[in-house]
């Protein structure tokens, strides 16, 4: 491919070098962090992720090689799906941090691990309570909005954990991504609460 991937399998028959990619040290099983060039950490720049996506697709899109071997198109759909599945995870910041962990070692354990601390339990128990008291779509927003405040500074709170800290802990981290899935499903709730009212 154009921006410099190697294929794990043979390369298409009468593709242009180019093509095939000058970059050896990656393959198609490279972390989302190596195939996008960036570091691996929390904060991404996201002008340099969306733009970096676009080259990748560019080069591996199917249609470039419609002219190639069988073989051939299947690698290209294969890189082609590879890297939508790495944009969306990197562009996704809860994605990102879950992605994190598991490049580490660390298992979200969500299904399995829902132990929260007791100030969390009782934040989210207000919030249930102060949805199902909420009768107006302005009540409705006022709590979206809190909840959206809360969630920003847990991801500030999340990057510090995972760049700022010398010495990462990762089952921590892990605990924090499982808090945020719970706000990320109530915010769900509030959308739908959202639609009742309309």
């Amino acid at each position: 491919m154009d921006d410099g991937l190697r294929r794990t399998s043979r390369p298409p028959e009468g593709a242009n070098a180019a093509a095939h990619g000058a970059e050896a040290s990656l393959s198609i099983r490279a972390s989302d962090f190596e195939l996008f060039g960036l570091p691996e950490q929390f904060a991404v720049d996201l002008a340099r992720l969306d733009a970096k996506w676009k080259q990748l697709q560019g080069a591996a899109h199917p249609d470039r090689f419609a002219t190639e071997t069988a073989a051939a198109q299947r690698v290209a759909m294969q890189w082609a799906v590879r890297i939508n599945e790495a944009y969306r995870r990197l562009k996704n910041p809860l994605a990102r941090a879950a992605y994190l962990c598991s490049l580490h070692g660390v298992d979200l354990e969500a299904e399995s691990n829902t132990a929260m601390p007791p100030a969390f339990l009782m934040q989210q128990m207000e919030w249930r309570d102060a949805l199902s008291e909420a009768a107006t779509l302005d009540a409705v927003d006022a709590l979206a909005d809190e909840v959206a405040a809360s969630r920003d500074a847990t991801l500030k709170s999340l990057q510090a954990q995972i760049d700022g800290a010398a010495h990462v802990d990762w089952r921590a981290v892990a605990g924090t991504v499982r808090g945020l899935m719970f706000v990320d499903r109530f915010m769900s709730d509030i959308d739908k609460r959202v639609d009742a009212l309309s």
